[in-house]
């Protein structure tokens, strides 16, 4: 489990780069990074995020990412931690049947909010009207 981060360690020491330089490239926190390269993926957060701080670590530091994110997904398989693809998949099949549900009220709503609005205009139409023509509102 620490040995996929001791791995990054080393090939960010061997390339002289900093823990720092890297926060200030990927704006992500010194904390994230240093719970990466200690093997410590629980302190990381979860799903795409925790893929996203290890691609933002690879890219700053200048290695082949494809290579060292399957190495990444399989250390995670090996240890255990959950937040490979099917977590992902989860997550995204939660954000369909959400926004389908949500998207057909907010589709009914707009309609009622249309036809307020063409009642009112309609009623504003008439006072006009009836204001040009004799004057006044009210029969």
């Amino acid at each position: 489990m620490e040995q996929f981060g001791k791995e990054l360690r080393a090939e960010r020491e061997r390339r002289q780069v900093t823990l720092e330089t890297i926060c200030a490239v990927t704006k992500v926190s010194v904390r994230h990074l240093q719970a990466l390269e200690a093997g410590d993926y629980a302190e990381l957060p979860g799903g795409v995020f925790r893929k996203g701080i290890v691609r933002s670590y690879l890219t700053a530091v200048g290695l082949e990412e494809e290579s060292w994110l399957q190495r990444f997904d399989a250390t995670l398989r090996d240890c255990g931690v959950a937040g490979g693809e099917e977590q992902w998949a989860e997550f995204a099949e939660n954000v369909r049947r959400n926004r389908v549900g949500s998207e057909r009220s907010g589709m009914d709503s707009r309609w009622i909010g249309v036809a307020v609005m063409v009642g009112a205009l309609v009623v504003l139409g008439w006072g006009v009207w009836k204001y040009v023509l004799h004057g006044r509102i009210f029969l």
